[in-house]
């Protein structure tokens, strides 16, 4: 089995090595759409649908493709979309699910400007810019992609109400029942009315209300019946907020489960994430007795947990549970996820073991990702990755031979991009920070890099991953000589609870010492000269990057800020608009505030921010680069039009400009 799969898996790879660059990769390379992206499989395993570049406009749009794999699959060749469907008009696609009984859900943005009048971000008077977000229903080859209901069928919803629903109301797939041959579950947000669950029956498109979870409750789907399974809320009592659990009596009652009550703000993590087959045993993720999520069985007829965990890791986060969705052994454990430098998997099921294992042994030093697999496991869609390989999407077939779909960017070849490591560095207070480097291309131990960049994630409640990096912010500097360091800083989610609290309230301050550290450790060890290191982030790595161009003694040459926030006061009257945010992460958001030390801005600094911003309005870009224009040579500000926050806001010019605008940026002002 393995040589076979080794056999048919090298097609993609060998390809890339026949056409090796000399030259770094491009911009252009990184800012064009991916060839595929976003395939996924029918739970039938007859059908594939994905978004691909559309070949009749010579890639510059995005279309939705569809495979049909209802007869036998020719694993010699590469699978070609059996149809494909072109964006219309401005509605641009993004990403898709495929559903079962010939059904797809396609997920869309398009560009609109006009009057929000409260409905999701933005400016509640006047007219705003920003993207729109909507989903589809797609029928058999996608022949025809259809506007879902957006709520009409709620009971009770008035005009404004569905006028948010048009604007804002975003579809979400709760629960997929697999076990009922035409029905879903679909969940649709209103920013004001909380969340709506409908029934929608694949067969002829109509949808029943169920119920609705407020703006403080998050409602648990049972995957068998569609039913509640349990119910997350926020309450105020005796001057906290607080979280509490209801889980269902054997009268089907909701009660609530003091064990399960946490307190906001010592922030514990518990989740509520399945239930154990024929007991009143429920799986609970919680950090309540350890730094780090593990899964704990929680007893609701004698209100205790396990004395240990069912699954623990001793250095990384807990993620999840796989749970069968199989008629013969419906809801049993699978295995179970692990939030490393990248997610993974450990399966107990043998046969998924099995598959998982001979699918590694094919590509070694590769991350393989079981993504979607049919009942009896003879369809088995993956996909292949690495920090300097952009994923690639292949079907094993029969349990025995591999069908190539294709590659998001089968233009890049891994010689020309970096290895990535995994370290860890200790902060000046001797906390222990994360931290995934990505090496220069063609890296030799010992080497010395042309230059470091820090590239801070957002959130800043976030985390980054080792797979490839599809912005362009790490590779495509690799492939130029640099050495680039992202630091899982202080207040990072997802690396263990004492690190993500020790970010409170340190904006600017401790948070941004680590990043400081970081460069330090990069140049105590050998990676770099000191008078070379920049600093890039986005959105709150934004606001690290006007930090930095502030504070004394920065160890960088220069600043680029994308997108990023400025001005923390304004930041928390913006987040005080919203109670859900004020009251989880409202108070954490305390610091040196970078738009009153102004005054003090020491290093060039490069901005830029879209118009189409609702997420970090432009405002906290252009104040600040006004407020030091005259104070910094070299300094400079971009407004990218028509551009949003997220990625899938963004068209490829924005991609590519931005790219070029830093390396410029770094050749010439930074001196790098």
């Amino acid at each position: 089995m393995r040589n076979r799969i080794l056999a048919a898996g090298l097609i993609s790879v060998l390809a890339g090595s026949l056409t090796a660059q000399a030259d770094p990769v491009s911009a252009e390379d990184f800012a064009k759409f991916p060839s595929v992206s976003s395939v996924s499989m029918s739970l039938e395993g007859d059908m594939l649908v994905g978004v691909v570049a559309d070949p009749s406009k010579k890639g510059e749009q995005r279309a939705a493709a569809y495979w049909d794999l209802s007869g036998d699959i020719d694993t010699t060749k590469p699978l070609v979309p059996s149809n494909i469907t072109p964006s219309s008009g401005k509605t641009k696609f993004y990403a898709a699910s495929a559903l079962k009984n010939k059904k797809s859900l396609w997920f869309t943005v398009q560009p609109y400007i006009g009057a929000l009048e409260g409905c999701g971000e933005g400016k509640t008077t006047g007219s705003t810019k920003k993207y729109l977000q909507k989903v589809y229903m797609g029928n058999e080859r996608i022949k025809e992609i259809d506007d879902l209901p957006n709520g009409r069928a709620e009971v009770g919803a008035n005009k404004m109400m569905l006028r948010c629903f048009e604007l804002e109301g975003e579809t979400g797939i709760a629960s997929t029942l697999p076990l009922d041959p035409t029905k879903i579950i679909l969940s649709r947000a209103s920013t004001k009315n909380g969340t709506s669950y409908f029934e929608h029956d694949l067969s002829n498109g109509r949808e029943k209300f169920l119920f609705k979870a407020s703006d403080t409750q998050q409602i648990e789907i049972s995957s068998r019946t569609g039913e509640p399974v349990a119910r997350t809320e926020l309450e105020y009592d005796n001057g906290a907020w607080r979280q509490y659990i209801s889980l269902p009596d054997a009268s089907g009652n909701f009660q609530q489960e003091p064990e399960l009550m946490t307190e906001i703000a010592n922030r514990y993590t518990l989740n509520v994430i399945g239930k154990q087959s024929g007991t009143q045993n429920y799986f609970v993720a919680t950090d309540k007795f350890d730094d780090k999520v593990a899964i704990y069985i929680y007893d609701a007829s004698t209100d205790s947990f396990s004395d240990d965990p069912v699954f623990a890791h001793p250095e990384f986060n807990a993620g999840g549970m796989i749970f069968s969705d199989r008629e013969q052994d419906f809801g049993a454990v699978l295995g179970f996820t692990y939030q490393g430098p990248v997610t993974e998997t450990y399966w107990l099921d043998p046969e998924m073991k099995s598959i998982q294992d001979g699918l590694d042994a094919a590509f070694p030093g590769k991350h393989v990702s079981l993504r979607d697999y049919t009942a009896d496991r003879n369809r088995v869609l993956f996909t292949v990755s690495a920090a300097n390989m952009p994923p690639a999407y292949f079907l094993l077939v029969n349990k025995s031979k591999v069908a190539v779909i294709g590659s998001e960017r089968p233009w890049m070849n891994e010689a020309d991009l970096g290895e990535s490591k995994f370290v860890y560095y200790t902060a000046r207070d001797g906390l222990k920070i994360p931290a995934i480097i990505t090496l220069p291309a063609g890296y030799t131990e010992g080497d010395k890099a042309r230059g470091a960049i820090l590239v801070p994630h957002g959130g800043p409640w976030a985390r980054d991953s080792a797979g490839f990096d599809n912005s362009g912010w790490t590779q495509y500097f690799a492939s130029r000589g640099y050495i680039v360091m992202q630091p899982q800083y202080r207040g990072s989610d997802g690396w263990g609870r004492a690190l993500w609290l020790a970010g409170d309230g340190e904006w600017g301050q401790k948070m941004q010492d680590d990043k400081d550290d970081g460069a330090a450790w990069l140049v105590e060890n050998g990676y770099v000269d000191a008078d070379k290191i920049a600093i890039h982030g986005y959105s709150y790595g934004g606001f690290a990057a006007f930090a930095a161009s502030v504070r004394p003694n920065s160890p960088y040459q220069c600043a680029i800020a994308g997108a990023g926030v400025s001005n923390l006061a304004k930041l928390g009257n913006e987040w005080g608009d919203n109670r859900i945010q004020r009251i989880v992460q409202g108070d954490t958001v305390k610091g040196m505030d970078p738009m009153k030390n102004t005054d003090k801005i020491n290093i060039p600094i490069l901005i830029y921010h879209g118009d189409y911003d609702v997420r970090v309005p432009i405002f906290h870009s252009r104040d600040f680069y006004n407020a030091i224009k005259n104070k910094q040579p070299g300094s400079k500000f971009i407004e990218m039009k028509q551009m949003g926050h997220q990625s899938n806001k963004w068209l490829p010019e924005h991609k590519e400009q931005v790219l070029k605008e830093i390396e410029t940026f770094l050749n010439t002002t930074c001196g790098m």
